[in-house]
This record gives structure tokens, C-alpha cells and sequence, in this order.
């Protein structure tokens, strides 16, 4: 991975078309290392959550091409890659585990991130008769921290102010976080870890792809 952090690092300093061309045959080789490790990352978590089987590598990455037409930042191409394993692919819409790799700023998150309204609301549902639950899975998650930026100033409509999980109802957005840093992502047992930090939250992405099941049903 070192390799790739450092081909991200020198996008970061160099990002328009010209730079990249020049070094896309770099780009592809490394890409193919990349996709090789995606691959056993699928295949490794599928092990522990069997709803990911079968997923192939395109059903879980991205493009580094950035969409610039209505965005003020016009640079080309993204300084960061990542993979998000989920039941069905990157746009289910489902809770899964997302790999991100950057420069200084690399991660890994599990859960459920912009859900659609009718989702989040099934999720809140259960939250408010079953947040016991959720606080249950949320310490299972050793090593991550719940992520709180993206949250209501109030509780939302038609749910009760004072539950004990009022916090996590004001939530947009539900998923825990771990940072990584690059001496962590360049070593060899990189994936390994990962597996295993991923494992510890396999309980929370359940709980809310139980929800996220519902609220398609009703659909």
C-alpha cells in the first residue's frame, strides 16, 4: 500500500489531466494492486457476514474520476480511494464497512451512511423501542468511535424527547469510525487488522440492515 499512498500523494500536488496521463500506466499497476487487495477484503469479510458473498471488486469501489460539473472544485481526479462492502453493492443502500484509503487521513468506518428518509426513519423506529440494542452493538465495536457531527439540534418529529437514546435519534447518519494512520496502512498485516476491527462491528450493521430491510418492504 505504500506504493499507493505515495502515487495519492503526488496526485494531491499535481492534479490536472497533463500529470495524470503521464502516469497512468503508474496509476493501472497500482490499481491492480489495489483491486487485488479489495478482492481478499470482500472475500475475508464474507467470512463473518455471509450476506456480502459473491460481491465482485466493481460492485465495491470507485471511480477516480471526480463529477466537477457543479462543483466550485474543478480538480479532476480524487486523492483518495476507497471500498464499501455492503449486501448488494456500493448503492443498495444498505449498512456495511467502508475501507478509505488516503494520504495522512486513511480510515475505516461500518454502518449506514446518507440513508434515504424512509430508511433512516425505520432505523429511528427501532432506536426508539430497541435502542438497548444499538448501545449493546456500539460498545462491541471496540477500537471505533460513533460518529455524531451529523446530527439534529432536535429531536425529530413524531419521536419521544426524552428516551434515554435521544442522541441517537437526532443522528442523520449512523456508523462508527477508526482512523488509520500510513505506517499502519503500508504494513503487511494491513488487511488482517482490518478483518478483525471490521468483525467487532458485524453485530451493529445487522442491526441496521434489519431496519433497512423493513423500510424496503414497505416501499
Amino acid at each position: 500500500m505504500q506504493d499507493i499512498l505515495k502515487f495519492l500523494e503526488e496526485l494531491r500536488a499535481n492534479n490536472n489531466r497533463e500529470w495524470f496521463e503521464t502516469h497512468k500506466k503508474r496509476y493501472k499497476a497500482l490499481q491492480n494492486e489495489y483491486n487485488g487487495f479489495v478482492e481478499r477484503l470482500i472475500a475475508g469479510i464474507a467470512r463473518f457476514d455471509p450476506s456480502v458473498a459473491g460481491l465482485t471488486v466493481k460492485e465495491c469501489t470507485y471511480r477516480i474520476y471526480r463529477d466537477v460539473r457543479f462543483s466550485p472544485n474543478k480538480e479532476p481526479y480524487k486523492t483518495h480511494i476507497g471500498a464499501y462492502v455492503c449486501p448488494k453493492g456500493k448503492k443498495s443502500g444498505y449498512a456495511g464497512y467502508y475501507f478509505h484509503l488516503e494520504p495522512g487521513s486513511s480510515l475505516i468506518t461500518s454502518g449506514l451512511y446518507m440513508p434515504e428518509p424512509k430508511v433512516l426513519k425505520s432505523v429511528r423506529e427501532d432506536i426508539a423501542f430497541n435502542g438497548e440494542q444499538l448501545t449493546g452493538w456500539l460498545k462491541k465495536a471496540e477500537g471505533f468511535e460513533l460518529v455524531t457531527e451529523n446530527s439534529l439540534k432536535r429531536t425529530p418529529q413524531g419521536f419521544p424527547a426524552d428516551s434515554p437514546y435521544e442522541r441517537y435519534l437526532r443522528l442523520k447518519d449512523i456508523y462508527v469510525i477508526k482512523y488509520m494512520d500510513d505506517a499502519s496502512v503500508a504494513a503487511p498485516d494491513l488487511l488482517e487488522k482490518t478483518l478483525k476491527s471490521f468483525e467487532k462491528t458485524v453485530g451493529l450493521v445487522h442491526w441496521l440492515n434489519r431496519a433497512v430491510d423493513y423500510a424496503y418492504e414497505e416501499m
